[in-house]
């Protein structure tokens, strides 16, 4: 007698459906709140950094985007538990990039 067996006898009502997992690809996630974009100077030594924060999604993800906007702009920086940092004030030029990427983005600071 196998699982399947054992359960119809406890519960002999129950109607068995089939079950299918949902795909979780790349192409399908959708981010739900917006890309905090905001500037910041205090405690690196002065130099501006643009910071990107609330990133919802994995990872590898994260580091393909960041890897985009330094293309793009032809910048360093790096990216980190959820927050992309970007050397310089860039903000609009990063807001851009994301809004051209599909992504929903709100500017934080002066």
């Amino acid at each position: 007698m196998d699982l399947r067996d054992q359960l119809k006898n406890l519960f002999p009502q129950h109607d068995e459906q089939d079950f299918e997992m949902p795909d979780e690809e790349k192409e399908n996630f959708k981010q739900k709140e917006p890309l905090v974009c905001k500037f910041e100077k205090k405690g690196r030594n002065g130099k501006p950094v643009t910071i990107i924060e609330g990133w919802e999604g994995d990872d590898e993800s994260l580091k393909e985007i960041s890897k985009k906007i330094k293309t793009k702009l032809g910048i360093g920086g790096s990216e980190k538990d959820g927050v992309i940092i970007i050397q310089g004030d860039n903000r609009d030029k990063i807001m851009t990039i994301l809004k051209e990427m599909g992504y929903k983005t709100k500017r934080v600071g002066g």
